[in-house]
């Protein structure tokens, strides 16, 4: 089986999901076509060479349906031969897709391929395509399904983790945002967004607040406290885990991720690919994994999806150099850390969606982009991206730096 390396990954800046961001203006297919006309462009290749497209969108409907990828890759001037596909996996889609891409190299089906994603979340908003899972009471029944806000209440009540533990990791995930942008460590991957008119509208993730500190984040009210008490989710929870005596609310706006439009690509091709081309790998997917997990907890699954990625490299998580897990809540990652024994000095170390938005469809492929380019900045040769899954699911992806 080929060998699957990265060439080059590109990302828009997250702009804020409301129609007073910056990005509100500009549509999920413009999003989608500037990063597919971006990736072709910065690597002097021909846009026929790039035989198929897979990208993440979670709602996708409106604007964001129809198999938006295919428009998009029409849209931004791709030759017809060039087919496209439209992923969903929820919060993992982007990496997801990511990973259709790097199977579609190693398999020969495509010497080169890209996997991303797109989401506008001020115009397509997070659950306009609706779903049995929240709607149906028998399948709700059968999952045990509470909301993941709560689900972020019960990791953290259930694995130990206070109000300030939460709140700190908030903290420190906008210091460490604003440190990796004042440095320039996103210079290599972002591409600003234009107007039709062809003026940047948006050239630097939007959402990012460097004076947050503990008390500002601990003036903020638990966002999930009246869901889970006024609507049963919080016994619904303790059916499922009965040694949890009481839900602690711990979650709100400030320490969970923040709503966002975005888009990113990343391009994936074999070795004689690249040197046909002239093109420089940069980094080698090792193993890939996706897991499903408990529906309930629902965002526990990073932990079993690194486990299951770290068996099929033959590695163990000490070998790992660098973590990047999607900032959905602040337990969720320090659970992570807790249960795989992941220093916070190597894990998120350019902050996340805390700071700087999870535009979901689109997230997974922008924070493999960010590992490809850290890898290079700080010399290191190991990296293992993951992302918690609504519903109960998991994913992961190990890449080394060639």
């Amino acid at each position: 089986m080929a060998e699957a390396f990265i060439y080059d990954a590109v990302r828009t800046p997250r702009g804020k999901g409301k129609k007073d961001g910056s990005l509100h203006e500009i549509t999920p297919l413009q999003l989608a076509s500037q990063v597919l006309e971006a990736v072709p462009n910065r690597m002097g290749i021909d846009k026929g060479e790039i035989e198929d497209v897979a990208f993440g969108c979670v709602s996708p409907v409106g604007e964001q349906g129809a198999v938006i990828t295919r428009t998009a890759i029409i849209d931004a001037g791709y030759p017809e031969q060039t087919s496209g596909i439209q992923v969903n996996r929820f919060c993992g889609s982007g990496l997801e897709a990511s990973n259709i891409a790097a199977a579609k190299v190693m398999s020969g089906e495509c010497e080169i391929a890209i996997g991303g994603g797109v989401e506008s979340m001020s115009r397509v908003p997070m659950g306009s395509d609706g779903g049995a899972m929240i709607s149906d009471p028998a399948a709700a029944f059968e999952a045990y399904f509470i909301p993941q806000g709560i689900s972020a209440d019960l990791i953290a009540t259930k694995y130990g983790f206070s109000r300030d533990d939460v709140d700190a990791y908030a903290v420190e995930s906008h210091k460490r945002a604003t440190k990796a942008w004042s440095e320039g460590r996103f210079d290599k991957s972002i591409m600003p967004v234009k107007d039709v008119m062809g003026l940047s509208v948006l050239d630097r993730d939007e959402t990012i607040r460097p004076q947050t500190d503990m008390q500002a984040l601990g003036a903020l009210n638990p966002s999930f406290a009246m869901m889970g008490q006024n609507f049963g989710f919080n016994e619904v929870a303790q059916l499922k885990y009965p040694e949890v005596e009481k839900i602690n609310h711990v979650h709100h706006a400030g320490n969970s991720s923040g709503i966002v439009d975005g888009a990113a690509a990343v391009l994936m091709g074999t070795k004689g690919a690249g040197e046909r081309l002239g093109m420089k790998p940069r980094a080698r997917i090792v193993s890939m994994a996706s897991i499903g997990s408990d529906p309930t907890i629902m965002l526990t699954g990073p932990e079993f999806a690194a486990q299951k990625a770290l068996k099929t490299a033959g590695m163990k998580s000490t070998d790992i150099d660098l973590y990047e897990l999607n900032e959905a809540f602040a337990a969720v990652v320090l659970r992570f850390m807790q249960a795989l024994d992941v220093d916070h000095s190597i894990m998120n170390v350019n902050g996340g969606a805390i700071a700087m938005g999870h535009p979901l469809g689109a997230t997974g492929a922008m924070i493999l982009g960010t590992m490809v380019d850290e890898l290079e900045r700080a010399d290191k040769e190991t990296a293992l991206v993951t992302l918690c899954i609504g519903g109960g699911m998991g994913i992961a992806t190990i890449i080394e730096r060639v």
